[in-house]
């Protein structure tokens, strides 16, 4: 005989019943613990891809603003950490160091250049819509 040993697994053991006096082998109902499982997955990935889609939204509004005063004029070197304002007259757009209270022309945001160099938008001028902003830029 070769090293294998010729061993039988014992009646009691087998998955299946080995004779007709065997207690009947009745499969368990899956269908409740798959019907929670199947629920709760779905539940979890529509929460995912609702955050996912807010953060691609914010990473393209993000985007929009940074565009938007990199595009404007710039007559000076901001400085990071410092509030700026976006400002919109005769057709172009300036960022500035003046306050909107301080000046007359249409405001159009205040954003901080932050140490990335990515501007951080800290609010928006009154009755600005960015999406049809953004739609002009």
């Amino acid at each position: 005989m070769s090293g294998e040993s010729n061993h039988e697994t014992p009646r009691a053991f087998l998955p299946y019943p080995a004779s007709t006096l065997s207690p009947r082998i009745v499969p368990t109902d899956l269908s409740s613990f798959k019907s929670r499982g199947i629920s709760q997955v779905e539940r979890d990935l529509q929460q995912k891809l609702v955050e996912l889609r807010e953060t691609y939204l914010a990473a393209i509004d993000h985007f929009n603003w940074n565009k938007l005063v990199y595009e404007a004029e710039i007559q000076f070197e901001p400085v990071v950490g410092e509030v700026y304002h976006l400002y919109e007259s005769r057709g172009r757009r300036v960022l500035s160091m003046v306050a909107p209270e301080e000046w007359p022309m249409k405001h159009l945001a205040s954003v901080r250049l932050n140490v990335d160099r990515q501007w951080q938008l800290e609010r928006t001028g009154a009755e600005v819509d960015p999406a049809q902003l953004f739609h002009q830029a």
